[in-house]
């Protein structure tokens, strides 16, 4: 069956967007301002998310890979440093290592699919300059462990929290616990926009007045400029979608909370065929994705798929094993845990449009598959 025809779609663009009346009379208000470069309008959407995340200063940039290159290079990382994340994330979060000049080096996952704190240390070496931990999936990690870890060291931490804009630890924001935070707010995350963009956080002002300066040229004025810099700006339009859409967030939130929630009382009784993610009472996780692992992961798939419930894989190889994680010498067997879950990890359809009746169906056929073995 065709994605397109799925009853029920990873997806919900067509439903959250279904009517942009406010969202447009916003822009009918902008467009004859000509300010089409930063500005008001990205100015008070930068303001309205630092007070949501509870810090001092938010730059709105073009993407959520633009705020942890960014913020990588806010933090003095360097060619010849090196920075530890986690085996299985998004492309992005070491590709951005890359681009700061920097080594990624890989570390394995624990059984909530985020990078193990308790390997961290042996990672470590004379050219580790900072930790960079992801909140997979709107799953937040062992942040407070790496923040103890960090500080042992005298490293830095960049959060990749591009997933997990309002997913939170102890009542904290994730994306605040360490020196910089990076969100993406591309289509397909909670807080998303019409296209590409992302916004980086933190609570040091010396770092913010340079961010500021180089994600527009290092101009100072439009004569003078005062570092070389880049053109890392969010646009104004997407900053005014951006601003409806964090205005519904909390209410996303919930009701993604309420399906999640659901699927885990409906599905937590089919270990070991089937296993969900140990869920701490502090951590209020936003369910960017609903991830769970099984041994028959593939075949699960295709009963969901043949049953009209588009299921997902994120992601089938760990980064180690990508081609140019291969070329710096990692190879197969060096992190079996993000290597199994490549393997056995499956992203069921979770997200606030979904009905209590879409949530029992897709709990009765995943039921069904497991039932029929």
């Amino acid at each position: 069956m065709k994605a397109n025809e799925m009853k029920l779609k990873y997806g919900y663009l067509d439903q959250q967007f279904q009517n942009v009346d406010h969202i447009f009379e916003d822009l009918k208000k902008w467009v004859p301002t000509t300010e089409y470069t930063i500005g008001p309008f990205v100015e008070a959407f930068e303001k309205k998310f630092a007070e949501y995340l509870g810090v001092k200063h938010v730059l709105g940039t073009n993407t959520g890979t633009d705020a942890l290159i960014l913020s990588l290079k806010a933090a003095g990382i360097k060619p010849g440093d090196e920075v530890i994340t986690v085996a299985n994330t998004f492309y992005a979060t070491a590709g951005a290592i890359v681009a700061a000049g920097a080594k990624p080096v890989f570390v394995d996952c624990d059984a909530r699919y985020s990078i193990d704190v308790t390997k961290i240390e042996k990672a470590i070496t004379a050219k580790t300059t900072c930790l960079l931990p992801v909140h997979w999936g709107g799953m937040p990690c062992d942040i407070e462990s790496v923040m103890t870890i960090a500080q042992k060291h005298g490293l830095k931490v960049v959060e990749d929290a591009c997933q997990a804009a309002g997913s939170t630890v102890k009542s904290k924001k994730v994306g605040t616990f360490g020196d910089f935070g990076a969100f993406s707010m591309h289509p397909v995350k909670p807080l998303n926009v019409w296209g590409d963009a992302g916004m980086l956080c933190t609570n040091n002002s010396d770092a913010y007045a340079w961010l500021k300066l180089y994600r527009n040229h290092g101009m100072v004025d439009r004569d003078h400029i005062d570092i070389w810099g880049v053109n890392s700006r969010i646009q104004p339009f997407q900053a005014i979608v951006g601003s409806h859409v964090l205005d519904t967030l909390e209410g996303s939130i919930a009701r993604r909370i309420e399906v999640g929630k659901a699927l885990d009382a409906g599905l937590g009784n089919l270990e070991p065929m089937l296993r969900l993610p140990y869920r701490p009472a502090e951590y209020r996780e936003m369910y960017q994705l609903y991830m769970v692992t099984t041994p028959q992961r593939d075949g699960l798939v295709k009963h969901l798929r043949d049953h009209a419930i588009d299921a997902k894989v994120h992601y089938p190889i760990p980064l180690h094993l990508q081609k140019p994680a291969r070329e710096m010498g990692y190879k197969e067997g060096d992190f079996p845990v993000a290597e199994r879950q490549a393997h056995e990890l499956l992203t069921l359809p979770s997200h606030q449009f979904l009905s209590d009746e879409d949530v029992s169906f897709i709990v009765a056929t995943v039921r069904s598959f497991f039932a029929s073995r």
